[in-house]
């Protein structure tokens, strides 16, 4: 089982992935889409895709 929660602190954009027993905090980017890959039930990675629109 997989647990996902994006939070905010002060100004910091963050993430907090728990899985199998392990536990993964990573900053978000300010503009872009974050993808939390899975496989079988299990997160293999985390995708990052920056931008910003014109």
């Amino acid at each position: 089982m997989s647990f996902f929660c994006a939070c905010s602190e002060g100004n910091a954009l963050f993430c907090v992935l728990y899985f199998v027993g392990k536990t993964k905090i990573t900053t978000l980017p300010d503009h872009g889409e974050t993808k939390v890959i899975t496989h079988q039930g299990k997160v293999k990675r985390i995708r990052y895709d920056e931008g910003e629109e014109f």
